[in-house]
């Protein structure tokens, strides 16, 4: 008969006798020896394995033959101290069983077979039945799809479409296996080693039903928390494979702040060295060494971006090594014991201690000592090196991000992915893919799905890097998806006819990319708090909707459409326009509640499916009713300092809590260093006053910021979407007078201090503003809005616009125009159902119909 224990303790004397071979200390002070081993009480160990309940739903499972089994560090895992769950376990003569409050394992103590392996999930996380894993099972749809939802990929280089991704974290099944049996050890001083002789399989399996979140943030405890990224990071990059002069570099930055568009990154491809060097010693593509013909005081030219308050980034492709044609050459050679006289090539070994010291300090730190603030990684490192089973990338990665962190500064790297664990070292870089519509409509889900595995930062080539046609439309969106993306790095390649200056494409496409890129520098604050969030709660920016949803089957049908931050539901165009209405359509599912876009100030009500149909000067971005969007007032301001004016954005019709997180910008700062700034709306309405009209009142109370340095003083506006009148503002006791509070409802209006065409919001939109001025908010305050009025759907104002824009019979547009007049609900819809229009017209007047007041 098996015996059984409840007990975390006494499971141990319920087992064999070798688990006694596991040294019983105190927790607290082993753990915070040694992090990466974990509690012994939450081991259950027997000839040949090792079980390690690290939760009650993530459990290492190892078999060694030869009793050799991992506590270090590997690349993979850094710690594996976690609470104690309550175990049960039960032995007998034909194997063990361990139950967890979520898990039931089955182990016949022989090597890792399908029939003597099983874990059985003790809550079920599909809709009938429970679901078991046996070893080596894939775990499959009833029809042959498989239930992993998906991770990442390592490149997205010459990509045209969709391509396979390697498995994630997340299930329908509930369950993921990570196989880390190869990974390297790492050492106190952050090198690798190989895991001893004996080793033999490392396993995690990862039983969280559909507790997506939980999955993710116990994934994050066992290999380290997504990173905290600079705040300039957060703005937009520009960058371009092109022989730039640095006059014509610098030209070009401030002909793009004279356009009122700003960037925050300056990003230099492989052209700032030398690249024409003699055949001998094989190609430019490596290179260290500035082209003084091109940059002929490398110093200056930094100084002079940084005065424009931009960070700047080297391309570098280190495989050929260092050669005798590079400036630091006879140091690299002098340092590795070469005879710098005799010219001979200095190969690229990531594998040698020696060789990368060498490597930083000769070929990396003089030039930021003169103004680089950190590298682009690229390509050509290969799969392999002299220390097998280490990929030169992922040690290139983890060496620079390392590094770059040094004397106290925020690490940053911007390289490609090198499978699961490089959520450390971010920004990554996805690759040269091709210039078409099929590319763009892969990257929403790409992006998406990488928070699967934690990989929350992915750059793209945003509009394409090669092939393709020049395609206004397509760049517009791509930029719009771009604005919306993690990391926000416009690229080309280095076609004279492929670049991605606004002013490069049509008019009325240079307008609206420059708003857009004016936009994510006004959405900094938002995404930095989002940033926040995902470093201490795991919490994905942009993620897609069964992480919050993970029971509705519609979640899981909406591949390109995610969560952007807390609020922000984001649904993306990726393909062309319809010819008769020139209006583009993306299909999209609501969850419950009330949802505005924050571009037309529409509301819709939840809980279904909706047809989206935008214009080109539109996009797909719905903001969830009650939500409060701290936004910089101005975009043009350096996005790496905390901007003291802010726009809040209030989204009005339900209540709703807004944090807003900040830091000093140094180093890496603790959750006890953020400061927070906490927005609380209350939202109630009223019946029909005598002129049957619907009011409401608000309250915004701002609490006292906290936290080391928080700024008191702060300049404030608020703008209330979809309202059109207040009958009274009060601030802090005072009312505010007629001169502070107005209405924007024409697109020439801008959000922000100095007004541009195409700022703000849309015709016609309706957006209450209310300037609070500075406030001191030592002490917080309220802002009380009275009688605020709705601004009704405007069906016929929107169905006019629609007819006419469309590139249909006048006779048509007349007759749908005198439907509209005369009739509603059921009735319009089947009317206008029976007259067959073209193209996508009938579903973006029922968009119109259809939503809520």
């Amino acid at each position: 008969m098996p015996t059984a224990s409840s007990d975390p303790v006494d499971k141990l004397d319920d087992a064999v006798a070798p688990r006694a071979q596991e040294p019983v200390g105190d927790p607290a002070r082993d753990g915070a020896r040694d992090p990466a081993r974990a509690d012994p009480r939450a081991v259950v160990r027997g000839p040949g394995y090792r079980f390690t309940v690290l939760t009650s739903r993530l459990i290492r499972m190892e078999r060694s033959e030869d009793g050799v089994f991992i506590d270090a560090p590997t690349q993979l895992v850094r710690s594996r101290r976690f609470d104690v769950p309550q175990i049960t376990v039960a032995e007998s003569e034909d194997g063990i069983d361990i139950w967890t409050e979520h898990l039931h394992v089955r182990y016949d103590r022989g090597p890792f077979t399908a029939a003597g392996l099983s874990v059985s999930m003790r809550t079920r996380a599909q809709s009938t039945h429970r679901t078991r894993w046996s070893y080596g099972d894939p775990a499959r749809h009833g029809d042959g799809r498989p239930s992993n939802l998906g991770g990442t990929a390592r490149t997205l280089d010459d990509v045209d479409g969709a391509i396979e991704l390697e498995p994630g974290l997340l299930s329908v099944h509930g369950f993921a296996v990570v196989d880390d049996s190869r990974s390297l050890l790492l050492t106190d001083d952050g090198w690798v080693a190989p895991r001893p002789p004996g080793a033999g399989q490392d396993l995690y399996f990862f039983g969280y039903g559909r507790d997506y979140q939980d999955a993710l943030r116990d994934f994050f405890a066992l290999t380290g928390p997504s990173p905290l990224l600079p705040r300039w990071a957060l703005g937009n990059w520009w960058s371009r494979f092109h022989r730039y002069t640095a006059d014509e570099f610098l030209a070009l930055m401030d002909r793009f702040r004279a356009a009122g568009i700003p960037f925050s990154v300056a990003v230099l491809d492989m052209d700032w060295h030398l690249v024409d060097i003699d055949p001998a010693l094989g190609s430019g593509w490596t290179g260290y060494t500035w082209d003084r013909g091109l940059f002929p005081d490398p110093a200056a030219f930094l100084a002079e971006l940084h005065a424009r308050n931009l960070r700047v980034t080297l391309n570098v492709h280190p495989a050929d090594g260092v050669r005798r044609h590079e400036a630091a050459y006879p140091d690299m050679a002098r340092e590795l014991g070469l005879d710098p006289e005799s010219g001979l090539e200095i190969a690229f070994d990531i594998s040698s201690r020696e060789f990368v010291e060498a490597y930083l300090r000769h070929l990396h730190h003089p030039h930021e000592e003169i103004g680089v603030d950190f590298w682009w990684i690229d390509w050509q490192s290969g799969t392999s090196a002299r220390v097998p089973g280490l990929d030169p990338l992922w040690m290139l990665n983890h060496v620079h991000h390392r590094d770059s962190g040094r004397d106290g500064r925020r690490p940053i790297t911007f390289s490609r992915y090198a499978g699961l664990g490089s959520h450390r070292y971010p920004v990554g870089f996805s690759g040269d893919t091709v210039v078409t519509w099929d590319s763009l409509d892969f990257q929403p889900y790409f992006t998406a799905t990488a928070s699967n595995v934690g990989y929350f930062w992915w750059s793209h080539d945003i509009g394409g890097h090669l092939g393709g046609v020049k395609d206004d439309e397509l760049a517009t969106r791509w930029f719009q998806l771009g604005v919306f993306s993690p990391i926000n790095r416009l690229h080309s390649t280095a076609s004279p006819f492929n670049s991605k200056e606004p002013w490069r494409f049509g008019l009325q496409a240079e307008q609206v990319m420059t708003r857009f890129l004016r936009l994510r520098h006004q959405l900094v604050p938002y995404l930095y708090s989002a940033m926040w969030a995902a470093h201490t709660d795991g919490v994905a920016p942009i993620r897609p909707m069964y992480h919050d949803h993970p029971w509705a089957p519609e979640a899981y049908e909406s591949p390109n459409q995610y969560m952007f931050g807390p609020d922000l539901l984001v649904a993306p165009i990726t393909t062309p326009a319809d010819r008769a209405t020139h209006l583009g359509r993306v299909d999209a599912w609501l969850p419950e509640g009330a949802w505005y876009d924050v571009f037309t100030g529409r509301r819709y009500d939840g809980g279904r499916r909706v047809e989206l149909h935008r214009t080109l000067e539109q996009m797909p971005v719905l903001a969830r009713a009650g939500a409060v969007l701290p936004l910089a007032a101005d975009p043009m301001a350096d996005t790496g300092t905390r901007p003291e004016a802010l726009v809040l954005r209030i989204l009005p019709g339900a209540n709703g809590r807004t944090v807003l997180v900040e830091d000093d910008g140094q180093g890496d700062p603790r959750p006890e260093d953020r400061q927070l700034t906490t927005f609380t709306l209350r939202w109630s309405e009223h019946g029909p006053d005598a002129d049957g009209v619907v009011r409401a009142d608000a309250v915004l109370a701002i609490e006292p910021p906290v936290g080391p340095g928080a700024g008191i003083a702060r300049t404030l506006t608020l703008d209330v979407v979809g309202v059109d009148e207040v009958r009274r503002v009060g601030v802090g006791g005072r009312t505010l007078t007629v001169a502070d509070v107005g209405l924007v409802t024409d697109a020439a209006h801008s959000t922000i201090p100095e007004a541009r065409r195409g700022d703000g919001p849309a015709a016609g939109q309706g957006v209450l503003r209310v300037r609070l001025g500075t406030l001191d908010l030592a002490d917080g305050v309220e802002v009380h809005l009275e009688g605020l009025r709705h601004r009704g759907p405007d069906v016929h104002g929107d169905v006019f616009r629609l007819l006419d824009e469309a590139e249909i019979a006048f006779d048509t547009k007349s007759l749908v125009m005198e439907l509209v007049e005369r009739m509603s609900g059921a009735a319009l819809v089947a009317s206008l159902h029976g007259l067959d229009l073209p193209g996508n017209l009938y579903g973006a007047i029922l968009e119109v119909v259809a939503a809520a007041r």
